[in-house]
């Protein structure tokens, strides 16, 4: 281990946990002997995939059916994890939805598209994170790690419900932080552009333009990977003594320009 938890025999619950950020953090989790819950609500035929590539490092895994932006579901996705696996350690709540919607296009927002981004982004971590903290009190090292956004600083991102979405997650995060210290600490990452099906499939034909773009506006001149994004969830499961945290993960993108070698 590269840390001082030792996460070997803890169990983890990732929503959204089929493709992208969700299935690279189940798999470094694997990695470090954490038991996994993987969460879809369609893709179930991912989801299995990753549990089999998850259990080639000698831990369990288990596919859990649901729809977050569902009360009864988050309540029963915990259940059947528990149920599973007898505990929870650690909630990393991962699903979201977006609708690519131009910003200056204000009626084209439908209130199908703030029902569902706002379900899935934001009420779904609310109501995992209820669900879940008997449990993860119960637990040596409760922790949660909430997706969110540099939309939800920035106000720029994929369409204002979406970055409305991501703020409230940021917001949701300070305010479960407080509400379950000292037992649970909790935690967000708050990824920038990565590379993956999520941004080809919103952008489409623009994808590679804006992808050059991102890299070049980065102060390290890349963009993220699921799996960078994985690795800052990682740490903020594993630094004990931290909570209500937004880490960025964006290559320092969201900061600005790189200052100049002459000033």
């Amino acid at each position: 281990m590269i840390s001082g938890m030792d996460l070997n025999g803890r169990v983890a619950l990732i929503t959204g946990g089929s493709r992208g950020v969700g299935a690279a953090t189940a798999i470094k989790l694997a990695q470090h002997g954490c038991n996994v819950a993987i969460n879809c609500n369609r893709t179930f035929d991912l989801a299995n995939k990753v549990a089999e590539e998850c259990k080639t490092f000698g831990v369990k895994a288990l596919v859990v059916k649901g729809n977050v932006a569902s009360d009864q579901d988050c309540r029963r996705i915990v259940s059947e994890t528990i149920e599973s696996f007898g505990k929870l350690d650690i909630l990393v709540n991962n699903a979201g939805s977006t609708r690519f919607i131009n910003f200056q296009d204000l009626d084209d927002v439908q209130d199908e598209d703030w029902d569902l981004i706002m379900g899935v982004n934001l009420k779904g971590p609310f109501q995992c994170a209820r669900a879940a903290r008997p449990v993860l009190e119960s637990s040596e090292i409760g922790v949660i790690v909430n997706t969110a956004s540099v939309a939800g600083i920035t106000g720029v991102g994929s369409s204002i419900p979406y970055c409305a979405s991501k703020a409230g997650v940021i917001n949701l995060t300070l305010s479960l932080a407080r509400t379950f210290g000292p037992k649970i600490r909790v935690n967000a990452v708050a990824p920038g552009f990565i590379e993956g099906e999520w941004l080809k499939k919103g952008l489409g034909e623009n994808y590679e333009e804006v992808r050059s773009k991102k890299s070049q506006e980065g102060l390290l001149d890349k963009v993220s990977l699921p799996e960078d994004i994985a690795d800052g969830i990682f740490s903020m499961i594993i630094c004990q003594k931290v909570t209500g945290h937004i880490l960025t993960v964006d290559t320092g993108h969201t900061i600005g320009p790189r200052i100049g070698t002459g000033i």
